[in-house]
């Protein structure tokens, strides 16, 4: 689940902290959607709930973690097998989409049940518990995180302020400028394919007149907000 395995160029994931109610059949089902990097921090995410709502019957749970998606996680939390976390976890994976395809990730979903007298059926459990969790994500915010490379751009002092104007300019991602004692080098990101990588090169070169030239620093996820 490291980046350097990573095949994901970008995902979606909840921007904090989300909540949405339903009430089916008087049982209330609270849905709570929270950011989360870690299965530790998704289950604490369950543990808080469990004090906040100490006197409901169920804290059910599903999680999906990394930019691949690797890591899925699901709780029925005493509700009928396969009635609440599996179609939560489901929801979430169908939740957000870009370029066609859902892309949801590192999120934790938590959906307290007040029940409320009356019995749903595995059925209507499936379709609460779903609906809860869909209708959640339909109304959060979200974060685009895109996989970028890190270039730097080393530019005489004198010339710096004007390259970075000019970069900003055309559309490049300047995270910044670090001046040292011989020159400035320049942080910008581009899109982690070989084809930003080449359109960048060209851009800098035709700057330049061709006398800078970009390395790079490695790659970072970033949110687009």
């Amino acid at each position: 689940m490291t980046e350097t395995t990573s095949h994901a160029l970008r995902y979606s994931t909840i921007d904090g902290e989300h909540r949405h109610e339903l009430e089916i059949r008087r049982s209330r089902f609270i849905t709570v959607l929270r950011r989360v990097e870690t299965e530790d921090e998704a289950r604490a995410l369950v543990a808080e709930l469990r004090r906040e709502f100490h006197d409901a019957r169920h804290h059910c749970s599903a999680f999906v973690l990394g930019p691949d998606r690797t890591t899925q996680r699901s709780s029925d939390d005493g509700e009928p097998s396969g009635t609440a976390g599996v179609p939560m976890l489901e929801a979430l994976l169908k939740g957000a989409a870009v370029d066609g395809g859902a892309d949801l990730s590192d999120t934790a979903a938590v959906v307290v049940r007040y029940f409320g007298g009356i019995l749903l059926g595995a059925g209507g459990l499936v379709r609460a518990y779903s609906d809860s969790v869909s209708q959640g994500v339909a109304t959060a915010p979200l974060v685009r995180r895109e996989r970028l490379r890190l270039l730097g751009v080393d530019a005489p002092h004198a010339a710096a302020g004007r390259l970075e104007n000019d970069l900003r300019a055309s559309g490049v991602a300047v995270l910044g400028t670090d001046y040292g004692a011989k020159a400035a080098t320049l942080r910008v990101a581009v899109a982690d394919d070989d084809s930003a990588i080449t359109a960048f090169a060209e851009r800098l070169a035709s700057l330049t007149a061709g006398a800078a030239s970009a390395f790079g620093l490695g790659t970072s996820w970033v949110d687009l907000r």
